[in-house]
């Protein structure tokens, strides 16, 4: 299969999703647009919209995935082609490993990536966005994550950085959006939407790596549930492949046009969602992620060393 579509993402409500026997084509708001069948890996469907059964058939043939996600981007679940199934040996090997060391690993090389990306907002804006103290509070969690003992002191502690994380993001957001902290459901405004849009791209993609590699992706390290494993591996990524794509779209071309705000949730326009999925189409960096993958299977099968990359 040609990788020329490594995702498509229909995105809203009410969209019309059909096929030919070489063609996907997507009927919105009057809109058609069509895809070549064989080029597509990966369907990305966010929010509600109506797909033809025959297109469920013609794209698992293909050997494309299909992935749901809610209106606010939590993934719901993904379908896969026959016998693309998790391998049991390789399920086996999973569930032996150290979750702890793994877990560990994963946590600091999250606030690692988040550092960084502070760093460099600072160097664009010419600006401190850190209050006395919090540089070192972070870098002090970072070294503190290597003695923890327990999985859930593990988790707290990501927990709390990642809060922090988010509290000095917002501090480059400009004040009229409204965004004070992350807050995954419900989205009441423009920034968390983008961000939680992103993430779903960023879990589409991987969720697909995880899958190819014959991994399990609900038998998770750091984290727990539906799609921890992928969750585990996007940690690292999101302030590298999608948290400057909403910082520099809030500033750049933001617009109150471009977004639609209830007193319960904020749903985005559909130019702004194609603009998004333009950026990150070239933000998110597949083969990175690939490379992970890769580097996770062999080090279950005692081939590598597990390096988390950001």
């Amino acid at each position: 299969m040609s990788s020329a579509i490594p995702w498509l993402a229909v995105y809203g409500f009410g969209a019309h999703i059909k096929s030919t026997q070489k063609k996907l084509i997507i009927l919105n708001k009057g809109i058609v647009e069509e895809y070549p069948l064989d080029e597509i890996q990966n369907l990305l469907i966010v929010g509600g919209h109506t797909l033809n059964s025959t297109t469920i058939f013609h794209l698992l043939r293909n050997g494309s995935y299909i992935s749901f996600f809610e209106p606010d981007g939590t993934p719901v679940g993904i379908v896969r082609p026959f016998g693309n199934c998790n391998d049991k040996e390789i399920h086996q090997l999973q569930a032996e490993l150290p979750r702890h060391r793994y877990a560990t690993m994963i946590a600091q090389a999250s606030l690692k990536s988040r550092l960084i990306a502070i760093e460099h907002l600072q160097d664009q804006r010419e600006s401190d966005l850190l209050y006395d103290g919090e540089l070192q509070i972070l870098h002090n969690a970072l070294n503190e994550m290597e003695y923890l003992v327990k999985l859930d002191e593990i988790r707290r502690l990501s927990n709390l950085t990642s809060d922090m994380y988010y509290e000095i993001l917002s501090r480059d957001i400009p004040a009229c959006f409204n965004f004070k902290r992350r807050t995954v459901r419900p989205q009441c405004d423009p920034i968390n939407a983008m961000l939680s849009f992103g993430y779903a791209m960023l879990y589409g993609n991987c969720c697909v790596s995880v899958l190819g590699a014959r991994l399990d992706p609900d038998l998770g390290l750091l984290h727990e549930g539906p799609g921890a494993l992928v969750q585990d591996f996007i940690g690292p990524f999101k302030a590298e492949m999608i948290d400057p794509v909403v910082c520099s779209t809030a500033h750049d071309s933001l617009k109150p046009g471009d977004f639609e705000q209830t007193s319960s949730r904020c749903m985005l326009s559909d130019t702004l969602v194609k603009n998004l999925i333009c950026a990150f189409k070239k933000s998110i960096d597949n083969q990175k992620i690939d490379r992970q993958i890769n580097n996770f299977l062999k080090t279950i099968q005692k081939v590598e060393d597990f390096t988390v990359m950001y």
